[in-house]
């Protein structure tokens, strides 16, 4: 699409897709802190639904786009356990790192979510672990298991969408009259993040490969962290402005959503049972990293340490995934 841009224009594109991703970013997350305060969602809560389904898109669009030949099933399935890798790891590592550049001491993380917030977490870091496991212990997945977690998908957002604080004046008089416009802004701003996104993809891909740098390298790398900036980039600006209840509802809830309703449409997509004794390792890594997230949860407490910890686990699973492939093709 790009490629009649050539280098320079290539480049160009590239620094304009940064900067709208960085205001898009920065507009999704006002307004989607707007919402909450209107309707009594915690911001969790409204990262959970509207902003992690909204920058799993380009997740779901992978997984479509691969399901339509049926040969590339294990692309998505790949494409889903990675970006839950990538979200817990990378992105929160290094929300976790700015929140302690800001922060001499460790900071709670009890004041800022309610209970239910809190469950909410608990709940889908549960989900995106045992899911795979179960199908590794099983040996295959197939569409029942696909409709099964579009089911559980479904009816999760359902439940949390009853879930409310009720009785503060920010749910009351002119705020509450723009709220379809927050929600119209917040979707907008989402939606740039993610076609930003699509053309930083392209343009740094286009001038990777015209500088030289092997296609196995470019794969590995910027089409697999790809699909994880808008994750990146709202959960960063979510942290900066001091929402880190929103930015973990994004990554957990990302993670959930890639799990039920990704994978659900995957399966459902497939014409052929998948074997999964194949994706055995990102199985593990991903389970690693989700019961990493979880103690650092229950222990309500984050410091440079955690943050530190989830990014060298980051680089652990890049060399072990794909060190050993550049080696072997000489570039």
């Amino acid at each position: 699409m790009l490629e009649g841009l050539g280098l320079v224009g290539n480049a160009l594109v590239l620094l304009a897709s940064l900067v709208v991703l960085d205001r898009a970013s920065d507009w999704a997350i006002t307004n989607s802190v707007k919402i909450a305060d209107i309707t009594g969602f915690g911001k969790t809560t409204v990262g959970f639904i509207l902003v992690a389904f909204s920058t799993s898109l380009p997740e779901l669009c992978v997984s479509i786009f691969a399901t339509m030949g049926g040969e590339s099933v294990g692309v998505a399935i790949g494409n889903v356990l990675g970006s839950n890798i990538v979200n817990i790891c990378l992105i929160l590592g290094v929300c976790f790192l700015i929140v302690a550049l800001k922060s001499s001491e460790a900071v709670k993380l009890a004041p800022a979510m309610a209970k239910e917030e809190v469950g909410t977490l608990y709940f889908g870091l549960f989900v995106a672990s045992v899911v795979p496991l179960t199908l590794l212990y099983i040996g295959y997945a197939s569409r029942v298991i696909g409709v099964i977690l579009l089911a559980i998908f479904i009816f999760y957002v359902y439940q949390l969408s009853k879930v409310r604080k009720i009785g503060d004046k920010g749910t009351l008089g002119e705020e509450r009259q723009k709220l379809s416009v927050y929600v119209f802004f917040a979707l907008l701003g989402i939606a740039l993040v993610v076609a930003s996104s699509y053309f930083i993809v392209n343009s740094a891909t286009f001038i990777a490969d015209g500088i030289g740098v092997p296609k196995v390298v470019i794969g590995a790398t910027i089409i697999a962290f790809g699909t994880s900036l808008p994750e990146l980039a709202t959960s960063v600006d979510a942290v900066q402005k001091g929402h880190m209840g929103l930015a973990l509802g994004n990554i957990v809830g990302s993670c959930f959503i890639n799990i039920t309703c990704i994978l659900g449409v995957t399966l459902v997509g497939a014409s052929l049972a998948v074997n999964m004794a194949a994706f055995s390792q990102l199985v593990m890594f991903s389970l690693i990293t989700n019961l990493l997230l979880w103690y650092f949860l229950s222990s309500e407490r984050i410091s440079w340490r955690e943050g530190v910890i989830l990014v060298i686990l980051y680089a652990v699973f890049l060399v072990t995934s794909y060190g050993g492939g550049y080696k072997a093709q000489g570039r």
